[in-house]
C-alpha cells in the first residue's frame, strides 16, 4: 500500500509553528530480529526483544527478518502475538509503521519493517531479488519530520551471495539517485557485506557515509552477536551528520538475536 502525500500550502502562522517545532536530532536503531528467536532458534523471545527495543527510545527503528504471519508458530507458542510482529513491536510507542513482505511460504511471510514516531507519508517495497529462492527487498519510506520537506528512510537486507549484493547495491544507488538532491536520507539494515565492499560503492555512487566508519574508522562488528567477528550491519546517511554511533553489545542484546543492534543520533 502506498500513501499519497497531499499538497499543503503554509500560511504565515503555519510557517511559524512549522519552524518552532523543527526537529534537528533523530535517534535511529537498526536490528535484525531473527524472526523473534534467539540464535539457532532455540527460544522465542519477541516479548523480551520488544522491551529492549522500547528501552532504547529510538525515534525510528529499522527491522530486518521480521515476521508478518506464521501459522505453525502461532499454534506452538502460547505467547505468540495476535498481531504481526512489527505491530507488536510498535505497540503504543511508534505510531506509524511500514512492512515490506519479501519471503512468502506456506506457513507465513517475513521481510523488513520500519517503526516511526513521525508520520509515514508513503512507502514502497522494491523487489531486489536476483535469482533463486532468496527473496530480498528495499523498504523505502518517506517520513514527515517537522522542519524538513521530506525525510527518506530505506530499510535494507541484502543477499548472501557476493554477485547478488553487487547488483542489489546498484539498484539501491538507482533508488538514491531518484530522491530529491537535498533531502536527508538514512539507509540502515543488514547488508551481509562481510567482504566490506558496500561502503566504497555507496560513497561513490550515492554520496552516503557510514556512521561507524566516520566515528570509529571502521564499520561495526555485529555478527554473531555473542562473539561478533563480521561487520554486516550498517547505518548510512546523506545530507545529515551522525553522532554517538553505538553497538548494543551487552545483555540483554547478546541473546535477543544473532546480530547486535546499532544505534546512532542523526543530526539534521
Amino acid at each position: 500500500m502506498t500513501l499519497e502525500k497531499k499538497d499543503h500550502l503554509l500560511d504565515t502562522s503555519d510557517l511559524d509553528a512549522h519552524m518552532a517545532t523543527a526537529v534537528h536530532s533523530i535517534h535511529v536503531l537498526t536490528v535484525n530480529t531473527h524472526k523473534g528467536f534467539t540464535a539457532l532458534n532455540r527460544r522465542f523471545i519477541l516479548p523480551e526483544l520488544r522491551e529492549a527495543v522500547r528501552a532504547v527510545s529510538a525515534d525510528i527503528v529499522f527491522l530486518q527478518e521480521v515476521l508478518g504471519t506464521h501459522e505453525k508458530h502461532a499454534l506452538r507458542f502460547h505467547d505468540w502475538p495476535q498481531t504481526p510482529q512489527y505491530e507488536f513491536l510498535a505497540d503504543s510507542i511508534w505510531t506509524d509503521f511500514a512492512y515490506g513482505r519479501n519471503a512468502v511460504y506456506p506457513d507465513g511471510d517475513h521481510g523488513n519493517a520500519l517503526l516511526s514516531k513521525f508520520p509515514i507519508l508513503r512507502y514502497e517495497n522494491l523487489d531486489v531479488s536476483i535469482a533463486g529462492p532468496e527473496r530480498r527487498g528495499l523498504l523505502h519510506s518517506v517520513l514527515q519530520v517537522p522542519g524538513h520537506a521530506e525525510f527518506h528512510a530505506i530499510c535494507v537486507h541484502l543477499g548472501l551471495r557476493e554477485a547478488h549484493r553487487a547488483r542489489q547495491l546498484e539498484l539501491l544507488c538507482d533508488l538514491l539517485d531518484s530522491l530529491p538532491e537535498g533531502a536527508p536520507v538514512v539507509v540502515a539494515g543488514d547488508f551481509n557485506d562481510w567482504r566490506l565492499r558496500a561502503t566504497r560503492t555507496l560513497d561513490r555512487c550515492a554520496g552516503l557515509h557510514e556512521a561507524f566508519a566516520v566515528a570509529h574508522g571502521e564499520v561495526a562488528k555485529t555478527f554473531p552477536a555473542r562473539w561478533p567477528m563480521l561487520r554486516l550491519d550498517r547505518i548510512y546517511v546523506r545530507n545529515a551528520a551522525t553522532r554517538g554511533a553505538t553497538i548494543l553489545g551487552t545483555k540483554p542484546w547478546t541473546h535477543l538475536s544473532d546480530h547486535l543492534p546499532l544505534a546512532v543520533e542523526i543530526q539534521l
